[in-house]
């Protein structure tokens, strides 16, 4: 059995209608506590917007993901859910990387053929 090293966390879910933003960033420190390396992507309309700074509401989202940034969590948002809504690169929390659909697609084979560990919350 391979070790797990590596953790993929995978959101596309609407950032205020459910819980799984906040199980994400539970996720993403619980792990990187344990001294992995974690990647969460944010992707599709709804998940990127997980990324976009200066949010309103509760929970403070952009504070915890700055926290977990601070901790060493990449956190990665497609290009073309970002584009759907209309956002920019500029309106992303420092921090947050915008890249190319394609670059999560290989991630996905990567984190597979290492038999490391992807989650979708």
């Amino acid at each position: 059995m391979v070790k797990v090293t590596k953790v993929l966390l995978l959101l596309k879910n609407m950032v205020y209608e459910s819980t799984s933003p906040q199980e994400i960033i539970r996720f993403a420190k619980y792990y990187r506590k344990k001294d992995l390396e974690v990647v969460v992507i944010l992707w599709g309309p709804m998940g990127v917007i997980l990324g976009k700074k200066n949010k309103y509401g509760s929970p403070a989202y952009d504070k915890k993901i700055e926290e977990c940034i601070e901790m060493g969590v990449q956190f990665k948002c497609c290009d073309l859910g970002a584009s759907m809504i209309g956002m920019k690169e500029e309106e992303l929390i420092p921090g947050v990387q915008l890249i190319h659909s394609n670059e999560i697609a290989e991630m996905f084979l990567r984190f597979r053929e290492e038999d490391q560990l992807i989650l979708t919350l």
